[in-house]
């Protein structure tokens, strides 16, 4: 039990600890001017910017970036490189939230009312609904973390989230620099 306790606090403090470096980061430009500094080189600023556009805190600066690098080269190769990154991204919050966060949810949570309450989740119905409604939440423009949360929770195998993530990702940035390029429109 108090080993438990002990993994819920570091957990939190990994959590803080990464939402005060990524609002620095936004905050300050530095994220910002790391991304626009790598912007000449396709491949790689659109796999840094990948990576950073799957957290609610680093999107915009990384979505202007990949927009950037959309507009003067290939949207194929920004919206696989900027895909890539993202699975990057997604992939370490995913297993963040499956390997330590669905522990300390359940130490937290302890309890008659909430047992019943979590059984509810149990059911055939949402082993597969959970899932997939966190793959629609990434594949829109609400942020990542709360689709990847409920794919994380939900037990999804690494082996299936990988390729929906990238799949996901790769769409949405293809999707931004057709947009980017004119080549889409709505």
């Amino acid at each position: 039990m108090e080993n438990k306790k002990n993994n819920l606090m570091r957990d939190l403090g990994i959590i803080a600890l990464s939402i005060v470096i990524a609002v620095v980061l936004a905050k300050t430009g530095i994220l910002k001017n790391l991304l626009i500094s790598t912007q000449e080189w396709e491949i790689l600023g659109s796999l840094l910017a990948g990576i950073f556009f799957v957290s609610v805190f680093t999107v915009a600066p990384a979505a202007v970036v990949l927009v950037e690098i959309a507009q003067s080269n290939s949207v194929l190769l920004v919206a696989l490189f900027g895909g890539t990154g993202a699975l990057i991204g997604d992939l370490l919050i995913f297993q963040f939230i499956k390997d330590n966060l669905t522990e300390d949810i359940s130490y937290l949570i302890r309890g008659n009312k909430w047992e019943r309450f979590i059984k509810i989740f149990h059911l055939k119905f949402f082993k597969w609904l959970i899932p997939f409604i966190g793959a629609l939440i990434v594949a829109s423009p609400l942020p990542d973390e709360i689709g990847l949360a409920m794919m994380g929770l939900s037990k999804m195998k690494t082996s299936l989230f990988i390729p929906v993530s990238f799949l996901l990702n790769f769409l949405g940035i293809l999707i931004i620099g057709l947009i980017a390029k004119g080549l889409l429109q709505f």
